[in-house]
C-alpha cells in the first residue's frame, strides 16, 4: 500500500466531516444577530447545536493530529507560516466555547447580550479565515528551499485566498440557515428558510466564480469533476431551498462541502504545501512520517473510527427532533446578587437540547 497517499486522503476526509459538520455550527452562530429577534429565538438557535456543536470539533482536533503524526514536515511548515491565522481561528474556537459554555450561567441581559457577541465573534473569524487558508494552499505560498514559508501575514491575504474567504463565509451561512429550517419548527423555522432561499443565489455565484478561478489558474484536469458535482449541487440547493425541502437542501449543501474538499485537495496533490516556485514545493513523500509510524495509524484509525462514527451517528439520532420556543423554559441561572437551586438549573428538556444555555 502507498501509505502517504492513503494518509493524504484520509486527511482530506477528517476535513471534510469537520467543515460539514461545524460548517453549519459557524452558520448558526453568524446567524444569531439576524434570526434571533428576542432571547428565546436565540436559545433555540444555540440549543439546536447545543449537542453536537462540541463533537464536531472533534474532526478538526483529529484532523490536525493526523497532520502531525503523518506528515510532520507539513504540520512544521503549515503551523509556522499560518500563525497568525490559525491562532486567530484558536481564539476564535475558544471564544466561542466559552460564550456557549457560559451564556445560561448569569441571568442578565447584559451577559447574555456579551456571550451571542462571543459566539457570532467565534464563528465569524473561523469560518472566513478557513477560506483564506485553503485557497493559500491551492495558490501556493512563499517557500524558500528549505521548505520554509518566507512570506508575510499579508501575504496571504491575497485576492484568491480572499475570495476563498467569502465562499466559506456564505457557504457556511447557507448551510447554517438551512439546518435551522430542517432543525426548528414555527417561526424560526420558516424564517431560516426564507433566508437560505435568498442566501442560495448569491453562494452559487460567488462559489463559481472561487472554484472556475481554482480550476484554471491552480488545478489539474481531473478537479474539473468536483467542479461540475459542486455546481449541480449547488443548483439543487437553489431549487430546494425554493420549494421548502429542508432534508434535500441539506443534503445538497454538503455535497457542495465535499466537492470543495476534493478540488481542494485535488489541486495540491501530490503536494502538502505547494510553493509559488514548484521546486521549493513540499510534497506527500518529503513530509511523511516513516512506512512504520504509518502503519501503525493506519490500524489505529481502522479500529476507532467506525467506533467514533456510529457514536456520533448515534448522537444526532438521539436528538434529531425539531426545536421550538415551546421548549425552552423561562430562563434561569445566577443573579450577581443570588443563587438559585440545582433543581431549578436544570428545567430544560431533552429536545430542547443543551440545558446549559
Amino acid at each position: 500500500m502507498d501509505l502517504p497517499v492513503i494518509w493524504f486522503v484520509l486527511i482530506a476526509v477528517l476535513w471534510t466531516g469537520y467543515l460539514v459538520l461545524e460548517g453549519f455550527d459557524f452558520g448558526v452562530g453568524m446567524l444569531l444577530p439576524v434570526l434571533g429577534r428576542k432571547d428565546k429565538d436565540r436559545r433555540v438557535m444555540i440549543n439546536t447545536i447545543g449537542p453536537v456543536w462540541d463533537g464536531n470539533e472533534v474532526w478538526l482536533i483529529t484532523a490536525g493530529a493526523a497532520i502531525f503524526a503523518a506528515f510532520p514536515e507539513w504540520y512544521a511548515t503549515l503551523f509556522s507560516g499560518f500563525y497568525i491565522p490559525l491562532l486567530l481561528i484558536l481564539l476564535g474556537l475558544i471564544l466561542r466555547i466559552v460564550s456557549i459554555e457560559w451564556r445560561g450561567k448569569i441571568n442578565t441581559d447584559r451577559w447574555r447580550r456579551w456571550a451571542d457577541r462571543g459566539i457570532m465573534a467565534g464563528s465569524y473569524l473561523p469560518a472566513i479565515l478557513w477560506g483564506v487558508a485553503f485557497a493559500n494552499l491551492v495558490r501556493g505560498v512563499e517557500l524558500d528551499a528549505n521548505h520554509q514559508y518566507v512570506g508575510g501575514f499579508f501575504a496571504l491575504l491575497n485576492p484568491f485566498a480572499l475570495l476563498g474567504g467569502l465562499v466559506t463565509f456564505s457557504l457556511f451561512l447557507l448551510h447554517g440557515a438551512i439546518f435551522l429550517s430542517l432543525k426548528t419548527s414555527g417561526d424560526m423555522r420558516e424564517r431560516a428558510g426564507a433566508l437560505a432561499q435568498r442566501l442560495a443565489p448569491v453562494v452559487l455565484v460567488v462559489a463559481a466564480a472561487w472554484a472556475l478561478w481554482a480550476q484554471v489558474a491552480y488545478s489539474v484536469a481531473w478537479t474539473w469533476a468536483a467542479v461540475a458535482v459542486a455546481a449541480v449541487a449547488l443548483l439543487a440547493v437553489v431549487l430546494t431551498t425554493r420549494a421548502r425541502r429542508e432534508g434535500w437542501a441539506f443534503v445538497w449543501s454538503a455535497v457542495v462541502i465535499v466537492a470543495a474538499v476534493v478540488l481542494i485537495f485535488g489541486s495540491m496533490f501530490p503536494d502538502v504545501m505547494p510553493a509559488l516556485d514548484p521546486a521549493n514545493s513540499l510534497d506527500i513523500r518529503n513530509a511523511s512520517s516513516t512506512d512504520y509510524t504509518l502503519t501503525i495509524m493506519t490500524w489505529v484509525a481502522v479500529l476507532l473510527v467506525p467506533v467514533v462514527l456510529l457514536y456520533q451517528g448515534w448522537t444526532y439520532w438521539v436528538f434529531r427532533k425539531r426545536i421550538s420556543a415551546d421548549h425552552i423554559p423561562e430562563h434561569v441561572g445566577l443573579t450577581f446578587g443570588s443563587v438559585i437551586s440545582r433543581k431549578e438549573t436544570e428545567q430544560t428538556s431533552v429536545a430542547a437540547g443543551d440545558p446549559k444555555v
